[in-house]
C-alpha cells in the first residue's frame, strides 16, 4: 500500500511539472513513511538530519514527509526538523503540491493532517514503477484492533470502492498495457463491510476473470479470521487468479493471538491452509509473523514453530515485535529482553528457510511460466541471467539460450526449473528447445515506455523547461 501511495505522490508531481532528478542534485524530496515498526522512525529523523546540510547548501530545495509516521507524528516532525518545508497525512495524499507551493511562497513550513479520507488515492494520478503490473487499492483503513498495530488509528476505519470503480480502473490498466493486478487492503476480504455484501471479495475475483487480456490477479491481504470458503471457491475457479496466498499468522500460539485479539486460534489457521491446498494443490502460500509479543513463553513460541512446520510456507516476513506507542500491547506487562526476542527470531528464520528449500527443491524439473521483470538479482552481471515471477510469485533467475531472442520486461517465458535454493529457483535452459517466449501486450508497452522517456518532456512542464528535478540528493557520508 506504500508503493499504491508512493505512486500517486509521483503521479501527482509529474502532473504539475515536477520531473525525476534521475541522478541530479534534487530540487523536492518527498519521503513516504510506514510506521509499523520503530526502525521507520529512526530511518526517517536519520535521514531528515543529514538532509540538514544539503539543505542549507541548497535553500531553495523543498522536503515534504507524508504517510502514517506523518499521520502519527505531525507538528513534531516540524520540531524535530525545522528544516521540512511540508507534512502531510494518510487522508490528503492529493494535498502535496499545494502544500510545496505554499511554502514556497509562505517562506514558512506548511502542516496539514486530516482526520477522515479526503480524496480516495487510487483516483489520483499515478506515476508507475512498473508498465506491465500494477497495484489497484479496493479498500482504505481497517475495522480490526489486533492490539499490535498502530495502522487503525492513523488509517482509519475501511472505506470501501464501489466493484465498478475498482474494474474501471483494472480496465484502464489493462489497456495500458498492464498484464498483472494486485488487489490492495489492509483486510481484502472484508471487503464489501460498507455496502453489505459478505461474499464482495469472491465476487469481485470472479469479475477480474472477464477482463481480456488481465491475465495475472493477485490480492493482500486477507485476514484469517474472516476468511470465507467463497474466496477459495473463487480462487480455484477464476483462471487468472493466480495459485499464490499471503496469509498472516503472526503466531502459532492460542493464548499470544488471544492477547493479540486476532480472533482465530491456530486450528482455524491450518484448516484454512487444508482448505486451499485441497481446491489448489499447487498454491504458494506466505505469512507475516511476529517474534517476542510481550508475555510470549518458551511453550508459546514453540506453538509458533510447530504451526509453520505444519503450514510449510513458502516464504515468510518475520518480525521481532516493536513496541508502538498508542497501541494496547505497548502496555501490556511481560515486554521481553531484547536478546531472549533475538535468539527465537534467529531460530525461526532458520526453520523457515529450511522449510523454504525444502519446497523449493520440489519445483526441480517443473515448466513454470515466468513473466519477465525489468529488475535482475545482484549476479545478473555475472551469471547474464534475466529474473521475473512465476505464476505462484517464485522468484526465477533465467537464462536465454544461445540464439533464442530475449524477452523484454512484461514478456513471458517458460523454463524448465534446473536449480532450487532458499529464495530463489534458477532455469538454465540447455538449448532453444527448452526455452519458449511469449512476447506480450505488456512488452510492447514496455517498449513504448523507453521510447517516451527519451527526451519527452513531463506532463505540465513548459516546452524548453526541464521543470523541477524530484528525487532523493546524494547524502553526506556518516563517519563514526
Amino acid at each position: 500500500m506504500n508503493v499504491h501511495d508512493s505512486e500517486r505522490m509521483a503521479g501527482l508531481l509529474e502532473e504539475a511539472g515536477y520531473v525525476p532528478a534521475d541522478g541530479e542534485v534534487a530540487d523536492v524530496v518527498v519521503f513516504n513513511t510506514c510506521a509499523v515498526r520503530e526502525n521507520a522512525d529512526n530511518k526517517l529523523y536519520g535521514n531528515l538530519g543529514q538532509l540538514r546540510q544539503v539543505k542549507e547548501a541548497n535553500p531553495s530545495m523543498q522536503i515534504a514527509v507524508g504517510g502514517c509516521l506523518a499521520q502519527k507524528d505531525r507538528e513534531t516532525i516540524v520540531k524535530k526538523a525545522p528544516w521540512v518545508d511540508a507534512v502531510f497525512g494518510t487522508h490528503n495524499v492529493g494535498a502535496l503540491p499545494a502544500l510545496l507551493n505554499r511554502a514556497r511562497h509562505n517562506n514558512e513550513a506548511q502542516l496539514e493532517i486530516l482526520e477522515s479520507l479526503d480524496v480516495f488515492p487510487s483516483t489520483l494520478p499515478t506515476k508507475r514503477d512498473s508498465v506491465y503490473a500494477g497495484w489497484v487499492s479496493i479498500s482504505v483503513g481497517c475495522n480490526n484492533t489486533c492490539t499490535f498495530c498502530i495502522v487503525p488509528s492513523l488509517r482509519g476505519k475501511e472505506k470501501d470502492r464501489r466493484p465498478g470503480e475498482i474494474l474501471a480502473e483494472i480496465q484502464a490498466l489493462v489497456d495500458d498495457g498492464a498484464v498483472e493486478v494486485t488487489l490492495l487492503g489492509q483486510n481484502v476480504n472484508s471487503y464489501g463491510v460498507e455496502f453489505g455484501d459478505r461474499q464482495a471479495f469472491s465476487k469481485l475475483l470472479r469479475a477480474c476473470g472477464e477482463i481480456d487480456g488481465l491475465e495475472r490477479v493477485r490480492f493482500t491481504s486477507p485476514h484469517p479470521a474472516a476468511f470465507t470458503d467463497d474466496v477459495i471457491d473463487a480462487m480455484a475457479e477464476t483462471h487468472n487468479a493466480m495459485p499464490q496466498l499471503h496469509m498472516p499468522l503472526q503466531s502459532g500460539s492460542d493464548k499470544v493471538l488471544k492477547d493479540m485479539r486476532r480472533s482465530y486460534r491456530s486450528s482455524k489457521f491450518l484448516g484454512i491452509l487444508d482448505k486451499v491446498r485441497e481446491r489448489i494443490p499447487n498454491a504458494a502460500i506466505t505469512t507475516d509473523i511476529i517474534v517476542g509479543f510481550p508475555g510470549e513463553t518458551e511453550e508459546d513460541f514453540q506453538a509458533t514453530l510447530d504451526v509453520v512446520e505444519k503450514s510449510r510456507f513458502a516464504s515468510a516476513f518475520t518480525f521481532q515485535y516493536s513496541k508502538r506507542p498508542g497501541t494496547p500491547a505497548a502496555d501490556l506487562p511481560e515486554q521481553l529482553p531484547k536478546a531472549v526476542v533475538q535468539e527465537r527470531y534467529e531460530r525461526l528464520t532458520a526453520l523457515q528457510d529450511r522449510i523454504a528449500a525444502e519446497e523449493n527443491a520440489k519445483q526441480l524439473g517443473r515448466q513454470v511460466e515466468v513473466l519477465v521483470t525489468a529488475q535482475s538479482g545482484r549476479k545478473a552481471g555475472e551469471t547474464h541471467r534475466l529474473s521475473g515471477r512465476s505464476k505462484d510469485q517464485r522468484l526465477v533467475h533465467f537464462s536465454v539460450p544461445e540464439g533464442s531472442q530475449a524477452p523484454r520486461p512484461g514478456d513471458f517465458v517458460t523454463v524448465t526449473i534446473t536449480e532450487a535454493a532458499a529464495f530463489h529457483l534458477v532455469a538454465d535452459p540447455a538449448t532453444g528447445q527448452d526455452y519458449l517466449l511469449r512476447r506480450s501486450r505488456a512488452g510492447d508497452a514496455w517498449d513504448r515506455s523507453q521510447a517516451d522517456s527519451c527526451g519527452v518532456p513531463a506532463a505540465g512542464a513548459a516546452p524548453g523547461k526541464t521543470g523541477v528535478s524530484l528525487g532523493m540528493p546524494s547524502l553526506p557520508v556518516r563517519r563514526a
